[in-house]
């Protein structure tokens, strides 16, 4: 098993741009007018978890986005994943 200074020197370069990536991201969202959906929401509720020392933080991450109902819809109402209801 990797240290974790081995597993920084192999991994940190694309975690931080992967980082870098989603701070882009929220940007452009702040850049733009108009209402954003409920996906803007489930990720928000999913960042939190990045900063939490578990085990099991990309399950939990996952589990943000997921809908774990069993009445699916016939058609999603717009494209990609929408996640689980907020509670």
């Amino acid at each position: 098993m990797l240290s974790k200074k081995e597993l920084l020197d192999l991994q940190f370069i694309d975690a931080r741009a992967r980082l870098i990536d989603l701070a882009a991201f929220l940007d452009r969202l702040d850049r733009h007018t108009g209402e954003a959906d409920a996906r803007l929401d489930y990720f928000k509720a999913a960042l939190p978890i990045l900063q939490e020392s578990r085990p099991d933080r990309a399950k939990a991450v996952l589990e943000k986005f997921s809908d774990f109902s069993a009445n699916l819809p016939e058609t999603a109402p717009f494209q990609g994943a929408s996640g689980a209801p907020t509670h």
